[in-house]
């Protein structure tokens, strides 16, 4: 089969042949269809990731596709069935061995490229927002990043749970497409965001993918008990808060990793996955796929994300029949 692997960090990915696995005990097999980008990816490529596999190994956290096979054991899906699950890595190849638990029914409605790039996304989004920000409808949402991966599900996520929503974007262009995802409130990343935020009342809960500058311009407009939300550092600055800032407004700083619930709150994670899935069955939600590439184009994609030349998903088409 194909698969995309990096031989060891730092080092250019490259579509090699590796044999087709073969599933084991509580696993079934995946015949890829597609399989969604992550900005996590690169952060593997340079090892810099929280949840990194040591080399070789296949990139792709998360993919769509058809069980193929069933390895001993367990109660997974029948072959045939149409899934979506999170791997973590190995996405971006032809076949994939995945725990049987892990794997989510997808509608017959729902197309692959949507299926692939929907739980790392909406998943984090939602639980975010609802579990750990508890974030109420009347309430202000801030967004930074609102037109990438994960910031423009924030954006669609948040206004279904009926608060006000800003986004965050550089440019007419991203920031549209926010706009269409449901933020009432467009904020170029070049104006002075502090003074912005703070001229339409401050936030209530703020979304942070991006970090860095970003990040502190924000929490200086956070209203009095507000809350946020650090999910990533995009732009390749990891904040550091001054405590006094958190005391002085009754702040609260909340980390948020989705693929951590896989280990100690899986019933979490399924919750929230089934009330998505009941959205995007109602037509609630609105997948945006800005990019699909084949599989011998992935590393086109990976530059996307890198050069922030993308909005919403990038997803790779791996089965091509």
């Amino acid at each position: 089969m194909k698969s995309l692997q990096i031989s060891a960090f730092g080092t250019a990915p490259e579509l090699v042949r590796a044999d087709v696995p073969e599933p084991g005990p509580g696993e079934v097999r995946i015949r890829v269809a597609a399989c969604g980008l992550n900005f996590a990816d690169l952060l593997m490529i340079e090892g810099s990731y929280q949840d990194c596999p040591a080399p070789p190994f296949a990139l792709g956290m998360e993919i769509a596709g058809i069980v193929d096979k069933a390895g001993p054991g367990g109660d997974g899906p029948r072959i045939g069935t149409r899934i979506a699950a999170f791997a973590g890595s190995g996405g971006l190849s032809e076949y994939l061995c995945v725990p049987a638990a892990s794997c989510v029914e997808i509608p017959d409605a729902m197309p692959f490229e949507h299926a692939a790039g929907f739980l790392v996304a909406y998943g984090t989004s939602h639980l975010a927002l609802t579990h750990r920000a508890r974030l109420q409808p009347g309430e202000t949402l801030l967004v930074l990043g609102a037109a990438g991966g994960v910031g423009l599900t924030a954006v669609e996520v948040g206004r279904l749970l009926g608060a006000r929503v800003i986004a965050v974007a550089r440019g007419r262009d991203k920031l549209a497409v926010a706009e269409k995802a449901g933020a009432q409130h467009l904020i170029d990343a070049d104006a002075d965001l502090r003074a912005e935020v703070k001229a339409l009342g401050g936030a209530d809960v703020v979304y942070d993918a991006v970090g860095g500058d970003m990040f502190q311009a924000a929490l200086r407009a956070t209203r009095p008990e507000g809350r946020l939300l650090s999910i990533g550092f995009a732009s390749g600055k990891v904040p550091q808060v001054p405590a006094n800032h958190l005391l002085v407004k009754n702040l609260s700083l909340i980390g948020f990793y989705w693929g951590g619930y896989l280990k100690f709150r899986p019933d979490l994670l399924a919750a929230s996955l089934g009330e998505l899935m009941q959205w995007y069955r109602a037509g609630r939600l609105s997948p945006h796929v800005s990019h699909i590439l084949p599989l011998d184009r992935a590393e086109e994609g990976l530059a996307l994300l890198r050069d922030r030349k993308s909005t919403g998903k990038v997803v790779i088409r791996v089965d091509q029949q």
